[in-house]
């Protein structure tokens, strides 16, 4: 009671310790005191700052954790927040933080708020898993969170992410490849940042080894059920969205049009013609064309190269 007095008038709270403390015994309140860090108003009274401590009415700070952050990344924000304490002891495994906007009191650690967002994580796969599409060409949870982080990166509009899962789960039942760059950037970087050059050919059929970001709820959900078309292709708009294509033909027109809108904006950079663009800044889509298997790279006669982590 007297460190709790001895605080409050060297911030400014109470004039005296002997006022509070007199209060405290008054009031009856000595047990019912609670640690924590409190926040009171200018002038307040010796019963409402009671009452405050009593109460437990202690400050919330918030941490938020954006759509398609990888692990390590995560990490970097929680290892800037001033309030959190302590140490992460090993970077979590990919896809298992699940990104939203967490409140916490000063004193919890990080290790505390990675536990939280596994814990969070976890109960939105299975959820999520248990209101799947019945005919989704996925076995596990873990490969819903892999096709789930493809959408996440892939596109930014929320109205996209089923159409853009829609095009992979198609590719995926005709045992096409997916295309997908981020996936390569992802083997090359380890997450960590872009690639600064195109992508030569891609070599590997289905989904990656596992996740290559911390999906949403939202893309988690888009992936669980994807849109009902027969679109394979997507590409760019020029706009910051994409045309979706069923046929090869109609994915070359619209490859033609955003080419067509690039030489109009000359300021822009191009965009390759098989998904070959660097990785977007989060929140922006990738640019993206995806050739049939049985058609050779249409950028010419590059080899296939060996990409880290088995993509």
């Amino acid at each position: 009671m007297r460190d709790i007095a001895d605080v409050l008038t060297r911030e400014g709270v109470i004039d005296q310790p002997w006022v509070f403390i007199g209060g405290v015994l008054v009031l009856k309140a000595r047990e019912g005191l609670k640690a924590g860090e409190y926040e009171f108003k200018a002038h307040s009274s010796l019963r409402d700052v009671v009452a405050t401590i009593i109460e437990g009415k202690v400050v919330a700070h918030q941490v938020s954790i954006p759509e398609g952050l990888t692990s390590q990344q995560i990490v970097t924000r929680l290892s800037a927040d001033d309030v959190l304490t302590g140490d992460i002891k090993a970077i979590p495994a990919e896809g298992s933080l699940l990104p939203d906007t967490y409140n916490f009191t000063r004193g919890v650690t990080r290790e505390q708020m990675i536990e939280r967002m596994q814990q969070a994580q976890q109960r939105a796969v299975e959820e999520i898993w248990e209101h799947r599409s019945p005919d989704l060409p996925l076995k596990t949870p873990e490969q819903l969170v892999t096709l789930a982080s493809l959408v996440e990166k892939e596109t930014g509009k929320s109205d996209e992410r089923s159409r853009v899962a829609a095009v992979f789960v198609n590719r995926l039942k005709q045992n096409m490849r997916l295309q997908s760059d981020p996936t390569i950037i992802y083997g090359l970087v380890g997450g960590k940042g872009t690639l600064g050059r195109p992508i030569m050919t891609y070599v590997i059929n289905g989904l990656p080894p596992g996740p290559i970001t911390n999906p949403g709820r939202a893309s988690l959900e888009a992936a669980a059920n994807p849109a009902r078309t027969r679109e394979l292709y997507f590409v760019a708009d020029g706009t910051g969205g994409h045309v979706f294509a069923e046929t090869y033909e109609q994915q070359q027109r619209n490859v033609a049009r955003l080419r067509s809108i690039e030489t109009d904006q000359k300021d822009q950079v191009p965009i390759d013609d098989q998904m070959n663009s660097p990785q977007p800044p989060q929140g922006a889509s990738a640019n993206s064309v995806v050739p049939p298997p049985a058609l050779p790279p249409l950028r010419g006669t590059a080899k296939p190269q060996h990409v880290p982590g088995g993509l």
